[in-house]
């Protein structure tokens, strides 16, 4: 993905408690370094995760795919980048992470279904609400 291409960026920095005994960020943490992402993302949309499941809708994980290119190290700042697309009932985020000076950290494409008062659902709410973004 070029980097024109996202919609959405967050800077973050790596906490101590996110690295292992080699002084290397855990491998799960870079899950919750993208989850909280597209929470985000999904704030500035206009649509907190609390907001959405108080009106019935739950976006839930369908599938994960995620290829690790360089490690972060403790204190280490990075950019989270965000791009969404639609395919079917699914929304699918293209997230990468990136240091400073451009070395991809993650590359990894999500792909979310839309749950609406607990059944599945096409997730049309959802499209509603992110049609500026897709």
């Amino acid at each position: 993905m070029k980097e024109n291409e996202y919609v959405f960026e967050l800077p973050m920095k790596v906490r101590d408690y996110e690295v292992d005994a080699e002084g290397i960020v855990n491998n799960a943490n870079y899950l919750h370094y993208l989850e909280h992402t597209r929470h985000e993302f999904c704030e500035q949309a206009g649509l907190s995760f609390r907001e959405m499941h108080l009106s019935g809708i739950d976006p839930v994980l369908s599938r994960v795919e995620i290829d690790y290119k360089t490690p972060l190290g403790l204190g280490e700042s990075f950019v989270s980048k965000l791009n969404l697309s639609r395919r079917g009932p699914l929304f699918i985020f293209h997230q990468d992470i990136y240091k400073p000076d451009g070395t991809p950290v993650v590359k990894a494409k999500i792909s979310v279904a839309c749950l609406e008062y607990g059944r599945l659902s096409r997730g049309e709410k959802l499209a509603e609400a992110f049609k500026t973004y897709l």
